[in-house]
């Protein structure tokens, strides 16, 4: 039934959509990367903190891998530039963090290579089992979606014993799904370094660092390998779990609120996720891969038109949940999701938009000017729809 829909609503616009008067304004201020009509209210409003634009960052091709040590030495790292800094996860609205975090990346055929800064003046790690949860010590996590589809990705935390957590997703918590524990990253090269002592309350640190060699097999769905070519862009983010301590006969021990419980950690990322959850992929950043080498002419990034159009599919998916919420099913209206239009700008381009839904199922779709169709379900599945036309 959402197919046949589909096609009469394709079938639809293909006649109409080059007679449509254009009026839009590009959403610029506060780093929006949305359009809405000119004469309408925003239906983005309330929102917005789910809609700032992810940041971005070029990662080089290197013919010399680096020594996976933990030391930030390397030729490689030398050439590779900091991401920005981090900030809260849920942006700037949030305090800045205390302490300073950034990464630097690069890649060769077989690994995507990182090196990450983590200032602080008091380094320590209790745990040193494999897979234990280790966001309950300070960390350094890494999120990657190759494929850019919110589904079948891929977590990796590291603490500074260099303990280990990694895990895959099939689909995120809020599909009710649980982590993969038992999956492990086969081939995962990680190291190290705490630049003063671990776990010694008496003088001040300086803060660690952490190398890690990613291997493109143990993030490939599939038999054959995919290693990134000129232009791969991946979704991915970091993030970093900061407990405030004190110190109490020579241990650090976390600092409780007034109830006798631990105060929430703190949570820095590279990419603002807008919400205290990283399990929203479609708010990581973008990693864009390029076989040029680092320290020539800068590669320009700029972000595809198809993502721009994406926003719109979200905005029905956001929507569409909170209806759910309300109702007990989902709605069969784009007006009822505060879409006064099926017809949206996107970058000053005429796009439109189908709904079908059912009680507990929907699939959304937009298609632009070169006929592309995307479509997201009630599982926040992002995808090409074919065979349409």
């Amino acid at each position: 039934m959402i197919k046949y829909c589909i096609v009469l609503f394709l079938a639809f616009i293909g006649a109409g959509c080059a007679q449509m008067a254009r009026s839009s304004i590009e959403q610029e201020q506060g780093s929006h990367y949305i359009s809405q009509p000119l004469s309408s209210v925003s239906p983005f409003e309330g929102l917005e903190h789910l809609f700032t634009e992810p940041r971005h960052y070029v990662a080089h091709f290197t013919d010399t891998a680096p020594a996976i040590d933990g030391h930030l030495d390397d030729e490689v790292w030398q050439q590779a530039v900091w991401t920005d800094l981090f900030t809260d996860i849920e942006g700037d609205t949030k305090p800045a963090p205390s302490y300073l975090t950034r990464v630097k990346m690069a890649w060769d055929n077989t690994y995507l290579y990182i090196a990450a800064e983590l200032k602080d003046p008091h380094v320590w790690a209790t745990l040193t089992e494999h897979d234990e949860v280790v966001f309950h010590d300070n960390d350094f996590e890494v999120f990657i979606d190759p494929d850019n589809d919110t589904h079948q990705y891929f977590e990796v935390e590291v603490n500074a014993l260099n303990t280990i957590f990694d895990l895959f997703m099939s689909k995120p918590y809020r599909n009710n799904n649980g982590a993969l524990i038992a999956w492990d990253m086969h081939g995962l090269k990680s190291a190290v370094q705490v630049q003063g002592t671990l776990n010694n309350t008496t003088d001040t640190d300086e803060g660690w660092t952490v190398e890690m060699a990613i291997p493109f097999r143990s993030v490939t769905i599939g038999n054959h390998t995919k290693v990134p070519q000129e232009g791969t862009l991946w979704r991915i983010n970091f993030s970093r779990v900061q407990w405030d301590v004190d110190v109490e006969d020579g241990r650090y021990v976390k600092r409780k609120a007034e109830d006798g419980k631990p105060l929430p950690e703190h949570n820095w990322v590279w990419s603002p996720q807008g919400v205290v959850n990283m399990h929203l992929p479609e708010r990581w950043g973008y990693l864009y891969f390029t076989r040029k080498a680092a320290g020539n002419s800068p590669v320009a990034f700029s972000l595809p038109h198809a993502e721009r159009q994406k926003q719109y599919l979200w905005l029905v998916y956001y929507r569409q949940k909170e209806y759910f919420g309300k109702h007990g099913r989902y709605s069969q209206s784009l007006k009822e999701l505060g879409l006064e239009s099926s017809v949206v700008q996107v970058e000053g381009q005429e796009n439109r938009m189908m709904l079908e839904a059912g009680t507990l199922q929907f699939m959304a779709a937009i298609q632009g000017t070169d006929g592309q169709v995307w479509g997201i379900n009630e599982n926040g599945f992002v995808h090409k729809i074919k065979g349409l036309l």
